[in-house]
């Protein structure tokens, strides 16, 4: 019966082969399939009428019955108007037409009963109903009430006659026809055990249904399908990728004993202790480990990271560690260099900076296995770097990588599959963890290590400038440094925001015996390197930059952070330029200055980073205001293109999914089972990807 969903959309009564093209250009809808899950954004409630006396502008659309009269047009040209009064046994309201007078002139009688639809709004002490949908009141209306679809259009659409309404026909229209071949994807015993209605209900009731009950079912029966087959499609890679992708045990702990009692200079987190048992008992199994690491900045992710190379080097093979930047290469470089010196551990750098003779000499020692980790940017992937044994391949801000990239350092190791560890500092949201990363095991570092202040965020408005500047003064005159962030370069004439080069200006007459470091993304390499490790080194006190500082500057005598324009920037984005700051034992502040006019969006962004600093709740909060889409980006876009679920409101439900899903595999795992053959069929139909690139995060 697929072939029937996949008939092409201009072959629907009404559509053709002009209508056809736009509808694929502007919708996406190329098959009776596609129109059928073109579901409505939202319903008008046809269900009950309003009286008159009873309306005023805090009301939405209503529906209003009553009779017409006193219709006249008021002014000419542009300013020409057809007004009409309506009114029952409660009051009048007042009809206003600016466009299409002609055609209300001619279709509308005075003395008629009609239904009238739209919203009131307050013109001076009167209300008014612009532009209302209207048609004669019969007896059907007073005897069943309903609620009415509204789909996503476009206003080339529209033009062509294509609006919701028309649109609302042709699923009609569709509806008779195919319900009657509407398919049941799921199993009788899901649908009885969890109360679903059945796929064909679903559908009827999404587009046309009876009342809120019946809507809310219809919702909750498609939302929990989509989900399911989502996890279960993930779950199901995950399965093959540790059935498939063996890799080698190590269970060797000798070198981590070492490093626990002897050399490291703090106590662990016990949500470090919990992530660290996680990875080794996933590295001692002898499948491959894919594991996303997720840790709020400043958690230790890094000292995790190394602990667990200490499991592979003890086990007789190599790590390697992939950054975005040259500085964050260099900077875990550092960090790590004072760990593997007191280990007797040989470690590596490897950048695009890197000398030939330097280059040669670290693939001699990587190929003979005398490197014991390697630390590198997208240097890592080139073809001469050839390990004797890579065992773990970590991944730093794995975002910033593409999957392919990713897959090529995976690749390094023909004896066997290297373990893998993905890190990020950006949290994300559980729902989107269990969809974008549902194939994975995932850990979480939510606990910061004991003596770190949290970082205090404060609001100022541009009025406050000169008491920010006397704060600055303060800073600096303890011994501080001072990070001043940029939305833009220069000057725009679309858009009025502050700019780094007219701020430098200012900062500089503002602090005339200062040094100050100037940093933003035009700069070339070379000169943005020198500027940074004048700041890192205490040169310059100040540093005025675009959001290029956002990952790989560990300064932990900066602390105060200053976002211009604050309002501008994502939650997400936000969160990591305040994670610049707060690195040392000194108190740290975060100051977002704006001027007075912010939208209601940019209101909770600057409220919410102000009330908090869990990573996690400011990621929850991006993702309601932002979406799933907008908030990953179009890298992960297909995987997020989802019909009616929303990942920012059905966190519960997708958990049900999930479970559901866990529990069929675990009972049923190659679905041969008779009960489940309708999601045999229904998976088989899924389309298949080229590559199974969950093996590689």
């Amino acid at each position: 019966m697929r072939g029937y969903f996949d008939t092409k959309i201009e072959f629907l009564k009404g559509v053709g082969p002009q209508k056809s093209a736009l509808l694929n250009k502007e919708l996406g809808i190329f098959t009776f399939g596609d129109l059928l899950q073109h579901y409505p954004f939202r319903y008008e409630d046809r269900t009950q009428f309003f009286n008159i006396g009873d309306l005023t502008d805090a009301l939405s659309n209503v529906q209003i019955r009553g009779s017409l009269f006193q219709m006249e047009t008021i002014g000419a040209g542009r300013k020409k108007r057809m007004t009409a009064q309506l009114r029952d046994d409660t009051g009048q309201v007042e009809l206003v037409w600016f466009k299409g007078i002609k055609w209300v002139q001619k279709k509308l009688q005075p003395g008629v009963e009609y239904v009238i639809f739209g919203k009131p709004t307050r013109y001076g002490k009167k209300l008014n109903i612009a532009h209302p949908e209207i048609e004669v009141f019969t007896p059907a209306h007073q005897q069943s009430g309903y609620l009415q679809p509204v789909y996503h259009t476009s206003e080339v659409l529209k033009s062509k006659f294509l609006d919701s309404k028309a649109i609302s026909k042709l699923q009609k229209q569709l509806l008779i026809q195919a319900l009657p071949k509407v398919a049941e994807t799921l199993p009788d015993e899901m649908l009885y055990r969890m109360g679903l209605m059945s796929k064909m209900e679903a559908l009827q009731h999404i587009h046309f249904p009876k009342d809120q009950r019946y809507l809310q079912k219809a919702r909750w029966r498609l939302k929990f399908e989509e989900l399911f087959y989502v996890q279960l499609r993930l779950l199901k890679l995950k399965l093959a990728r540790v059935d498939k992708f063996r890799s080698k045990a190590f269970n060797e702990t000798a070198l981590i004993n070492t490093f626990y009692h002897q050399h490291l200079p703090f106590d662990l987190t016990n949500a470090q202790k919990k992530v660290i048992k996680e990875i080794y008992r996933d590295m001692r199994s002898g499948n491959q480990m894919n594991r996303l690491l997720q840790g709020d900045v400043g958690s230790g992710k890094t000292v995790v990271a190394f602990i667990c190379m200490l499991t592979i080097i003890g086990g007789g093979s190599q790590a390697a560690i992939m950054a975005p930047t040259e500085i964050l290469a260099e900077q875990h470089y550092r960090g790590l260099q004072e760990y593997t010196d007191k280990l007797g551990l040989e470690i590596g750098l490897l950048t695009g900076s890197t000398k030939k003779k330097a280059r040669r000499e670290l693939h001699e020692k990587l190929e003979n296995g005398s490197l014991d980790i390697l630390v590198g940017t997208h240097a890592l992937l080139e073809d001469p770097v050839k390990f004797k044994s890579l065992g773990l391949a970590v991944i730093d801000e794995q975002h910033r990588f593409g999957v392919a990239q990713r897959a090529k350092l995976w690749g390094k190791n023909d004896q066997f599959f290297p373990h893998v560890l993905v890190m990020t500092a950006t949290p994300i949201p559980r729902t989107l963890a269990m969809t974008l990363y549902g194939d994975l095991d995932v850990s979480v570092l939510d606990e910061l290590p004991p003596g770190r202040k949290p970082i205090e965020t404060v609001h100022r408005y541009d009025t406050n400038r000169l008491k920010v500047f006397g704060f600055i003064k303060r800073q600096i005159d303890l011994g501080r440094q001072v990070y001043i962030v940029y939305p833009l370069i220069e000057e725009s004439a679309k858009m009025d925001l502050k700019h780094l080069e007219d701020g430098y200006e200012s900062i500089q007459r503002a602090f005339p015996k200062l040094p100050i470091s100037i940093v933003h993304g035009r700069m070339k390499s070379r000169d943005k390197d020198y500027e940074m490790q004048r700041f890192v080194k205490a040169e310059t006190k100040i540093m005025v930059a675009t959001t290029v500082i956002e990952v790989g500057v560990n300064v932990p005598n900066a602390s105060v952070m200053i976002i211009e324009n604050a309002e501008r920037f994502g939650l997400a984005q936000l969160h990591q330029l305040r994670g610049r700051v707060g690195r040392g034992a000194d108190q740290s502040y975060c100051i977002l200055m704006t001027n007075f006019k912010i939208s209601k969006e940019g209101r909770t962004r600057i409220d919410t980073m102000v009330r908090t600093n869990n990573g996690f709740e400011i990621a929850d909060v991006d993702l309601r205001l932002r979406g799933p889409g907008d908030l990953m980006g179009t890298q992960q876009s297909g995987v997020l293109d989802l019909l009616i679920a929303d990942l920012s409101q059905d966190g519960k439900l997708l958990q049900v999914a999930r479970q559901e899903a866990q529990q069929l595999l675990q009972e049923d795992p190659d679905l041969t089972d008779t009960k489940n053959h309708h999601i045999r069929r229904q998976v088989a139909q899924q389309r298949q990807t080229d590559i199974n690139w969950s093996r590689i995060s």
